[in-house]
């Protein structure tokens, strides 16, 4: 049979309030008894019945995941993040996909909140990039902490993790430069992202620190999507100046932006250099594969559910990394310029 928290305090030999404390990671809490309870637990494979919990108290042990993004691979390595840290913390999560450019999200992620009974939220691009859906939010009585792309918080409003995009692209566009490639091609991601800014900044930095002249007909709008790199390519390589190496600003559109060469019959990298970003498993099933930036997504996930469900319990987050620099990953589909 199913082992009962009665269970659980009758084998550690102590009262059913403390196997309750250990569950909740309550600090009041002996180390030598929290070890006790928690082999117990172990030992008896208890699980606690969350909506139980959630329902019989006043205290909500759910956290949500709200977010609007086309990428897949970011989406599950960020869902894979939050629901490790929530198995290890005794916590429900919540997917919730919606549409952040909707008329009444707010309303509805409100509703969401309001219905689940949601101890806090985990905001990623482009929520966590919106002050007033924000303020919103944190108007409800539940914790939000924001996945965010720069160096420094924009604000105060919620405790964030820090993605230096900035830092990174610069990193990629200085490695093409340092291979001898001077016209750089630049395909962006979704405007209303900040880490398609961020990006493009750090790719116009490195070429002004190496005295090479921005191009802006090198420079391509796009989406987070693999077609954005197919014909952000395909516009690339068919204009004027044509480009001897291509930064794509996720491995999506790299992947994309190594197709329509391929269809072009240009050969990767003798004739053409491309570079993805966030090492996404795009990034190493193309061939060649993909040189980019390795971008932890579920680590950071992890963190920053962790950092949440901190709040949610009103401690001091410990040995939480709040500020990521994604690293030069170099592979097959970068070589010296001819």
């Amino acid at each position: 049979m199913k082992a009962t928290i009665n269970d659980v305090a009758k084998h550690a030999a102590v009262s059913i309030k403390t196997v309750s404390r250990v569950m909740n990671n309550e600090p009041s809490v002996r180390q030598n008894t929290r070890d006790k309870v928690m082999a117990a637990v172990a030992e008896l494979n208890y699980q606690p019945n969350l909506a139980a919990r959630n329902l019989a108290g006043t205290k909500s042990y759910s956290i949500a995941y709200v977010y609007d993004n086309p990428n897949a691979y970011y989406v599950i390595d960020m869902q894979a993040g939050i629901l490790s840290a929530c198995r290890k913390q005794g916590f429900e999560l919540l997917i919730h996909p919606c549409n952040a450019k909707a008329d009444n999200i707010e309303q509805e992620v409100a509703n969401m909140v309001k219905h689940s009974r949601i101890a806090g939220l985990v905001l990623t691009p482009p929520f966590s990039e919106m002050p007033e859906f924000v303020k919103a939010m944190t108007e409800l009585d539940v914790k939000v902490v924001r996945i965010m792309s720069g160096d420094e918080a924009p604000d105060d409003l919620t405790p964030c993790i820090m993605v230096n995009d900035h830092k990174a692209a610069f990193t990629i566009t200085q490695h093409l430069i340092d291979l001898g490639h001077s016209d750089i091609g630049f395909i962006a991601g979704g405007a209303e992202h900040k880490s398609t800014i961020e990006r493009l900044e750090g790719y116009k930095q490195a070429l002004s620190d190496n005295n090479i002249a921005i191009n802006n007909d090198l420079i391509i709008d796009g989406e987070y999507s693999f077609d954005s790199g197919v014909q952000g390519a395909k516009t690339l390589l068919g204009g004027t100046v044509k480009p001897t190496a291509i930064f794509s600003c996720n491995d999506e559109i790299a992947a994309g932006a190594l197709f329509a060469s391929r269809l072009m019959n240009i050969a990767i990298p003798e004739a053409l250099s491309i570079a993805g970003f966030e090492n996404s498993p795009f990034s190493r099933q193309t061939w060649p594969k993909l040189t980019t930036a390795d971008q932890p997504n579920s680590e950071i996930a992890e963190n920053a559910a962790n950092l949440l469900i901190a709040q949610t319990r009103k401690q001091t987050p410990t040995n939480i990394v709040q500020h990521y620099t994604p690293q030069l990953v170099i592979r097959d589909s970068s070589a010296k310029a001819l």
